[in-house]
């Protein structure tokens, strides 16, 4: 005997099927949910399977669903027993060389059980704390640079519907004294109506760390751009406020440092 399982797992439930021995199904597929009732409702079941099968564990064969599968595959490790998770490439390629053209869940198990027997399948090996955490943490922070990058090319469309000529007055538009002296001067006009020293003493309170002649520096670029400035007057209110209410939620909820980091 040689029993296997067959799950197909959607979100909050799997189809599940079994068979004794190639050709040979056992009882009709039930789904079951993927909650402790229902996950214990499975563990019955394969102990009866098992039973059916001369003492066989039987293994169980399962698409990978991105996270639906994962309450279930825990908790057959914890039960001990060997689950197999299938490429969905592999088990759509046995489906579609069927005969059985119809999509349901319960065919779907059918097919998997048929793909255990055909293929030579390996059970699943699972993967150190620290791989998986890896894993996770590099996932995270691909999501992170996504956001980046769309977050810089709004904040640039902004600015350059306000205050294009800022660009060039740091080195880096997105450091974190060039947003903050940005979220101080947000047009032209706010900037030629101070002083240069103002300029060149809010420069140095924003960016403690550079000297004074730094500052100064800056703030006489930051002058002369907005000297340059097409927008002297700006004629869409709802950008520039829209600029202001980006930069001032990117320091409120801190979200702004992670961007900081990615130059």
């Amino acid at each position: 005997m040689n029993p296997v399982i067959g799950l197909d797992v959607s979100k909050g439930e799997s189809q599940v099927q079994a068979f004794l021995d190639k050709g040979k199904p056992y009882r009709k597929s039930f789904s079951i949910k993927h909650d402790l009732k229902g996950l214990e409702g499975l563990l019955e079941f394969l102990q009866e399977v098992e039973k059916a099968a001369d003492g066989y564990q039987p293994s169980v064969v399962l698409e990978s669903t991105g996270h639906y599968h994962i309450p279930v595959i825990q908790f057959l490790a914890e039960q001990n027993y060997v689950y197999i998770i299938v490429n969905p490439l592999i088990s759509h390629r046995a489906k579609s060389s069927s005969l059985r053209k119809v999509k349901t869940d319960a065919i779907d198990a059918y097919h998997l059980c048929e793909l255990f027997y055909k293929e030579d399948l390996e059970p699943y090996k699972k993967r150190g704390i620290q791989l998986l955490n890896l894993r996770n943490l590099t996932r995270q922070q691909e999501s992170i640079a996504e956001i980046s990058a769309k977050t810089k090319i709004q904040l640039h469309s902004l600015i350059d519907q306000v205050f294009p000529e800022y660009r060039g007055v740091f080195g880096s538009l997105y450091s974190k004294v060039s947003l903050l002296t940005l979220l101080e001067f947000p047009t032209s006009k706010a900037v030629l109506n101070v002083s240069e020293k103002e300029l060149t003493d809010k420069i140095s309170s924003l960016c403690m760390s550079r000297s004074e002649s730094w500052a100064k520096e800056k703030a006489q670029k930051l002058r002369e751009a907005a000297i340059r400035d097409p927008f002297q007057t700006i004629s869409t209110i709802v950008i520039f406020l829209t600029l202001k209410s980006w930069l001032r939620l990117f320091f409120n909820t801190k979200s702004i440092y992670p961007i900081l980091r990615m130059k």
